[in-house]
């Protein structure tokens, strides 16, 4: 059967529903394909991309029955670069499918008592077009020009980008005047095949509340020619710009970030402000991308802790301390622990900055600290965790459940490993509700809050 699939064959498919990356999902001689592009209850013809022994990978040729809820992609570059994957699916269409993810998700786990879960609609953004705070855009010399943008999928092909549907605007004028400046002053651009050049990625963000904006410049070496310069003509071409710094990271490597941040001009920090506390931003600092949604979720995961006052909270996974210092107000005490040193001191400081002497941050892994804390005598009577994408790590659930706080938070960013991780933690509690928020409109991506208490 293998052998009768080719790459670059195309056929007739009939999508029955969308996976959760956001392709569509159809059948062809019984074998499950994957078809980008491609939506829920369309014809497509799909040409594949990809064979494995299970499935196929497919891309949509043409459609020839269209979905009513398909739209006019958001960005002309839709189907070109990731970001914007669900961008040719209607918002009402998009929020029914992320509710879905979830819902297939426990399907697949089969947590106890799933199918009885409390599965709340997605909460929809008011504006689900240009919302992200944060661009990280590699730079490279396109057609004798320095521009920024994305790859193509599956490339390190860049598309160059002037503007992006779900990028604020500001960020992208920020990204082509850098674009200009480096291209004017021709300070070399990382060449990727002969890993030379100086200027690898520009790391841009944006505050919603101040309209600050703070750009790092990740580079290949420790030089950066002409840079007093380039400074200048960001001075005086760029004046939101209050914070320039510049990471340097040597080589071929996947990550963006390397391990040494230098503060060229302007403050180490931009400024926040969600649900009226204000957070300091250094460039590596973790802070959801899209602002109004966030202080959505914040304010679902304040009533789903229903914090009593005197409650001694734990913050688990707590970046910069943004989850905790938002409920540290109705808390009696708030104790978090991060792996990243530099974002436990913004955590410190962002505490001090906005009057709370109520908290406690220490560097370490949340499976290490938390049963340190609980050989100490220490008992929470809450605890939020809002970990990475892979989920909790082995060590912590066995600590929380001996810990049995009565007001248990999951803010998950992967239904997945949230499905995977509530099979061990519905055995001891119980599942209230789960609410989901949609923190990235045009992607496939979804956030939940997760209300759990005591059996």
């Amino acid at each position: 059967m293998q052998n009768e699939v080719q790459v670059g064959d195309r056929f007739p498919l009939t999508i029955r529903r969308m996976d959760i990356n956001g392709a569509g999902i159809g059948y062809y001689r019984r074998k499950i394909t994957f078809v980008t592009g491609a939506l829920p209850d369309e014809v497509v013809v799909a040409e594949v991309t990809a064979v494995h022994d299970r499935y196929l990978e497919a891309k949509t040729h043409r459609v020839r029955k269209q979905s009513p809820d398909r739209v006019t992609p958001v960005d002309p570059n839709y189907g070109h670069v990731g970001g914007v994957e669900l961008g040719a699916l209607s918002y009402p269409a998009q929020l029914k499918f992320k509710t879905d993810v979830i819902n297939q998700s426990l399907a697949k786990f089969k947590p106890a008592g799933w199918q009885h879960y409390d599965v709340r609609p997605t909460i929809g953004a008011v504006s689900p077009l240009h919302y992200r705070n944060k661009a990280q855009f590699p730079v490279r010399m396109v057609d004798g020009h320095v521009r920024a943008g994305l790859y193509k999928p599956g490339s390190h092909e860049l598309v160059p980008l002037q503007t992006f549907a779900t990028q604020r605007k500001l960020t992208m004028q920020v990204i082509t005047g850098l674009c200009a400046i480096i291209e004017r002053l021709q300070i070399p651009v990382y060449d990727e095949k002969a890993n030379s050049g100086i200027i690898k990625t520009l790391v841009v963000r944006e505050s919603a509340a101040t309209g600050e904006v703070q750009v790092t410049f990740v580079t290949n070496s420790q030089k950066l020619p002409h840079k007093e310069k380039l400074l200048e003509a960001i001075a005086t071409e760029l004046p939101a710009v209050v914070s320039i710094s510049q990471n340097v990271n040597k080589g071929r490597t996947s990550q963006i970030w390397g391990d040494t941040t230098t503060l060229l001009a302007g403050s180490q920090y931009i400024t926040e402000i969600i649900n009226g506390i204000a957070y300091n931003l250094s460039p590596q600092a973790f802070l959801q991308l899209n602002p109004e949604q966030t202080a959505v979720l914040y304010k679902e995961a304040l009533a789903a802790l229903d914090l009593h006052r005197g409650d001694k909270l734990v913050d688990a996974y707590c970046g910069v301390g943004t989850l905790g210092l938002a409920l540290a107000g109705a808390a009696g005490s708030v104790r978090g622990m991060d792996t990243i040193p530099a974002a436990i001191e913004d955590a410190k400081a962002n505490a001090e900055r906005n009057g709370f002497t109520n908290t406690e941050y220490v560097t370490g892994k949340a499976e290490d600290v938390l049963p340190k804390w609980l050989d100490e005598g220490y008992r929470p009577d809450a605890v939020i965790v809002d970990p990475p994408r892979t989920g909790l790590e082995g060590a912590f659930i066995p600590a929380l459940l001996r810990a049995k706080p009565k007001r248990f938070v999951y803010v998950s960013c992967n239904p997945s490993t949230l499905a995977r991780d509530l099979v061990h933690l519905s055995k001891t509690y119980r599942v209230d509700y789960i609410q989901s928020v949609d923190m990235f409109p045009e992607t496939a991506r979804v956030e939940a809050v997760v209300k759990l208490s005591l059996r």
